[in-house]
């Protein structure tokens, strides 16, 4: 083994984008004014540079609907005969985007130029690039002192970095000046190590310094798909989630794109990040849940989530009652509910339906009871076991009735709450219509929920195939709803090759799948354009189940879908 470290040579990727590779579009606007919703522009000036050289200038003047006012043509000496025959914003905008297309925008005080391009880009119905930004105004800020510049107005960083132009409030030659600037300022970063655009972009942006001096935990990370796990200097878990890259996903925690409070504050705390890669997306989703489970971290919301947990489900007597629980139990039951309120809403609309009991005594069997009947027997809304009104196999008969609603057909239940919505809305009783409607949505949405997920479960094991993004397959062996391997078959390789071997090395699992990791596996299942290669028998829905009552579901039910597909529920192809 040698003594000597070995060189490895960074990726491009590691680099980031060279800033002599960059192509900026250096733009300055004249306007009538400050504010971009009450007022124009009158003349657009830009000058496209790559690696220090102009390639390109863009200047028009434009006529604007109002009059210019007369201090702003004294300023700019832009008056209104001078753009009488100029052409108006709809026809220079256009010109101006394609002309910087693929490009990064500087301007001096960025968010002036580049606020009254987006409202007039929103007024026309133009599509906005998502150019990336910097401002030579703030990076001044940043990078020089108040001895080298009192203030950072740009004929002061013009005179000290003596540019070619001077600037006079017309749009091209400051334009010309601003070039100047930014190409002086990236000399003086140079010698800071900003060389990439990545980095020019981080250190114009308002990252705090304590933040920014991490950066150095996403070196060395992995690439492609995975699970990440922030750590104190104790190694205890701060935070985990899952990347499409993780290496790229892990820097933009030390970049003006993360701007959650908490993950700052998660920053400056940890020491080190640990990767697990995944070959597929969603073995990610499923690790990073998992994780999430396993080591409960402090700034993870899901942390919390996962220990509020609420089901409901009937309780283990003789006459059962419907109660809340932190689990399933063994009946039916619907859940995970992360709000009790939504828990609760489930509750009244299953109470609303069926003359279940509600009082919390214990009704005896063997012997009859005696308890005296509260006022719920007295409206019909309680047949009264308490007193031996209703007998044991009458009060199954609703047990049934509210089991079959969640396990195969809520019809019944949902029609009889849809009546007396009706009744309510007819006697003007709105607000109370209004409570019957959330309810029925909730019980709805609940009982599709757990249909979709037991159906799932119910199969010992399922293998199914997709194309991957690059071509090949990805594939999955789910067994009881548990995730337990994924792979990839790259394109030219037997995918039934990679298949046998990601089904031996399957994970057993320990216990039932969650709820929420058979969720993450239908949604991926669901997809266009997955197909089933193998189930260890039918994997089905009830006929009559609640994703029928397509009435009370609504978009607003499907869950946002981590593989970036929003087109709905696919069909899973033979």
């Amino acid at each position: 083994m040698s003594a000597h470290p070995t060189a490895v040579q960074g990726t491009l990727d590691d680099l980031g984008t060279p800033l002599r590779e960059v192509d900026f579009v250096v733009v300055d606007l004249e306007t009538t004014g400050g504010s971009p919703h009450s007022c124009e522009i009158t003349e657009f000036g830009a000058v496209r540079v790559r690696g220090g050289r102009v390639v390109g200038e863009f200047q028009s003047l434009v006529r604007p609907r109002d009059a210019i006012p007369p201090f702003i043509a004294v300023l700019t000496g832009i008056t209104d005969a001078l753009v009488a025959q100029s052409p108006s914003v709809a026809s220079v905008l256009p010109a101006f985007l394609e002309f910087a297309h693929g490009s990064t925008l500087v301007a001096h005080n960025a968010p002036f130029d580049v606020g009254f391009l987006r409202r007039n880009a929103e007024v026309l119905g133009l599509p906005w690039p998502r150019f990336p930004v910097v401002d030579t105004a703030r990076l001044a800020r940043r990078a020089l002192t108040r001895d080298e510049a009192p203030n950072c107005r740009l004929a002061t960083l013009a005179r000290l970095f003596r540019t070619e132009a001077e600037p006079c409030h017309r749009a091209l030659a400051d334009a010309r000046a601003t070039v100047g600037v930014l190409h002086g300022l990236l000399e003086r970063l140079g010698s800071l190590g900003v060389r990439s655009l990545e980095e020019l972009l981080a250190y114009s942006s308002r990252v705090p310094d304590a933040v920014r001096r991490k950066r150095n935990l996403a070196d060395g990370l992995p690439g492609g798909p995975g699970v990440y796990v922030f750590r104190d200097a104790q190694g205890r878990a701060l935070y985990v989630g899952k990347a499409t890259d993780l290496r790229t996903r892990v820097r933009s925690y030390f970049t003006a794109a993360e701007t959650r409070r908490r993950m700052a504050e998660m920053v400056v705390v940890a020491e080190r990040v640990d990767a697990i890669p995944c070959p597929t997306l969603l073995e990610a989703e499923v690790r990073e849940l998992r994780t999430i489970r396993a080591l409960q971290p402090r700034y993870n919301r899901r942390s919390r989530a996962s220990r509020g947990e609420t089901w409901v489900r009937l309780t283990d007597e003789g006459f059962p009652r419907l109660s809340l629980s932190r689990e399933p139990g063994d009946r039916a039951a619907l859940g995970p509910f992360t709000s009790r309120r939504a828990a609760e809403a489930v509750v009244a609309a299953l109470h609303d339906a069926v003359p279940i009991r509600r009082c919390t005594i214990r009704i005896p069997v063997r012997r009859p009871p005696t308890a005296t009947p509260c006022a719920l027997a007295g409206l019909d809304r309680c047949g009264a076991p308490c007193d031996g009104s209703e007998s044991l196999e009458a009060y199954a008969v609703h047990v049934d009735r509210l089991q079959l609603a969640v396990l195969a057909d809520p019809g019944d239940l949902v029609d009889r709450l849809d009546r007396r919505l009706g009744r309510l809305a007819e006697q003007q009783r709105y607000e109370e219509a209004a409570a019957v409607r959330d309810r029925i949505t909730a019980l709805v949405r609940a009982a599709a929920r757990w249909q979709r997920v037991t159906a799932l479960t119910a199969v010992a094991e399922l293998v199914a195939a997709r194309p991957a993004a690059l071509g090949g397959w990805e594939l999955a062996v789910v067994r009881g709803g548990r995730l337990a391997a994924t792979a990839v078959a790259a394109r030219g390789v037997d995918p039934y090759v990679v298949l046998g071997a990601a089904r031996l090395t399957a994970d057993a699992g320990a216990g039932p799948a969650t709820s929420e990791e058979s969720e993450i596996v239908l949604r991926w299942l669901e997809r266009p354009g997955t197909r089933l290669v193998a189930s260890s028998e039918p994997w089905c829905s009830p006929a009559r189940g609640a994703g029928r009552l397509r009435r009370w579901l609504g978009e607003t039910d499907r869950s946002a879908d981590p593989f970036a597909d929003t087109r709905g529920l696919g069909t899973v192809g033979a």
